[in-house]
């Protein structure tokens, strides 16, 4: 089956508009059974006045109710490449989810909150492609580890799961191997790696839906045109931001050029 690449925004927004495609996402990476889940799209555009562009950016926040009961509120985010600008605006987005109170029936709440973040470039740290970054309660004074739970803990702190979309190999035998198996970046067909083979034998409903939508996504023509301009729009940018980063370092190494041809005067004056 060919499908298109969900590591695109508008790709991913369409996967998570399905009910069960979002609660088979989430429910995995958490290791929970959703009884619910809303997922509303952040829109916004990144404006650089000097270059001229403005880009289209989707931010995915979730409220999902776990079948503990537990409401919880879980930010997505797909970074692409690895650029600073990136990381300080997610930071940011993060700081004012953190002050944000949400709506659970009818009554303004604060939740916890839990982030997941779809990354199209590696940790060189990192091997695995799905980490789980999770907090623990330890008593420093009796070095227990406290299993109890802290509501005030719980809405100061969050876990995070990062997903590495370029080290998600072939391997197919858990439920999260066939959820990662959509974000494998491998058997594309095109030179923009925008559609790809699925070769995998689908014996799971939300995936076989999940497949489906990203199907349609990568034949229908107006889907496709939407993936190109989203595509074009960040490889500029991120020419962009490589140009500017190669400018400034040539000014640091001129500087410090200058310094050492400065203090080699100073050295022969002595």
């Amino acid at each position: 089956m060919v499908i298109a690449n969900p590591i695109y925004d508008v790709v991913f927004k369409r996967m998570m508009e399905n009910d069960k495609v979002a609660k088979f996402f989430i429910g995995t990476l958490l290791e929970q059974t959703i009884e619910t889940v809303e997922v509303k799209p952040q829109e916004f555009t990144y404006i650089d006045e000097l270059a001229g562009l403005a880009v289209f950016r989707l931010d995915f926040i979730a409220t999902i109710k776990t079948d503990l009961g537990e409401y919880k509120k879980v930010l997505i985010e797909i970074q692409k490449a690895k650029n600073h600008i990136d990381l300080m605006r997610f930071r940011n987005y993060l700081a004012e989810q953190y002050k944000k109170e949400d709506t659970v029936n009818d009554e303004k709440v604060i939740l916890p909150i839990t982030t997941i973040y779809i990354l199209g470039f590696k940790l060189s740290e990192i091997e695995t492609p799905c980490l789980k970054v999770e907090r623990n309660y330890k008593d420093l004074t009796n070095k227990i580890t406290i299993e109890t739970k802290s509501d005030f803990v719980e809405k100061l702190t969050h876990d995070s799961f990062i997903v590495q979309v370029d080290r998600i190999t072939d391997r197919y035998q858990t439920r999260l191997d066939k959820l990662l198996s959509v974000f494998e970046q491998t058997n594309f067909i095109d030179d923009k790696k925008i559609i790809k083979e699925f070769n995998h034998e689908v014996d799971i409903e939300e995936l076989k839906i999940a497949t489906d939508i990203l199907h349609h996504s990568g034949t229908n023509p107006e889907e496709k045109k939407k993936i190109e301009t989203e595509q074009e729009a960040w490889r500029s940018v991120n020419a962009m931001f490589d140009d500017k980063e190669k400018k400034y370092l040539k000014q640091l190494k001129d500087k410090d050029d200058y310094i050492a041809e400065l203090l080699r005067k100073l050295d022969e004056k002595k």
